[in-house]
């Protein structure tokens, strides 16, 4: 009895230490968002926002690839898309934010899951799939313009502003939006690992 007691205790203690660690990380992921977002804003001006999954992908590739690393169980890693989805929701997005923070992460958590969150293959693929989940914020550019329109409107935006940021939206370029997510995905994804492998594992993070 007692032996059972002290078991379901460690677990408890494992299930706390979990969250927590998909609490810091989390928070980690809004931040790389958020200075996705600037440099998107500032350097690539609002236009450039389409390019926001791509970049962000590119930056978090060694934050996803930890967070798998450490908690090595289904929950994480789609935590952490909903509950950036929740917030862009709440930010003003449309509700197709949360949809595909949801969908893509939870999809990523089960191939990570599939590849036991130690396959190379399994977790570069696992952080493609979860990198579409911020396409939710652009996504209504192409396809609900109109809504998208009237919501900058709204928002006391003139016609100059609409202008420039509807100024790449073409078929074409969600195209190119797609391909940059997938390679930042897989530049970022890789980065992740060879950090784990050279750096977190030697210091014995990883234990």
């Amino acid at each position: 009895m007692t032996q059972q007691m002290t078991t379901a205790t460690r677990s408890n203690r494992f299930a706390v230490a979990d969250l927590i660690t998909t609490g810091v990380f989390t928070a980690i992921y809004f931040v790389i968002v958020a200075v996705a977002a600037l440099f998107c804003n500032v350097v690539l001006t609002v236009a450039g926002n389409i390019f926001l999954p791509a970049i962000a992908a590119l930056l978090a590739g060694p934050v996803y690839m930890l967070l798998a690393a450490r908690v090595r169980t289904f929950g994480p890693i789609t935590v952490m898309g909903v509950v950036l989805g929740l917030f862009l929701v709440c930010s003003g997005h449309f509700a197709l934010s949360l949809v595909t923070s949801a969908v893509f992460p939870c999809l990523a958590d089960l191939i990570a899951k599939a590849g036991a969150y130690r396959n190379t293959a399994a977790m570069l693929a696992s952080y493609v799939v979860f990198s579409f989940g911020c396409l939710g914020p652009i996504l209504p550019l192409w396809m609900m313009k109109d809504a998208y329109v009237a919501s900058l409107e709204r928002k006391g935006k003139d016609a100059a502003y609409i202008d420039l940021v509807f100024s790449h939206v073409n078929g074409a370029m969600f195209g190119v939006t797609i391909a940059a997510v997938v390679v930042c995905a897989l530049i970022g994804g890789a980065f992740g690992l060879r950090m784990m492998t050279r750096h977190f594992e030697k210091a014995g993070v990883l234990g």
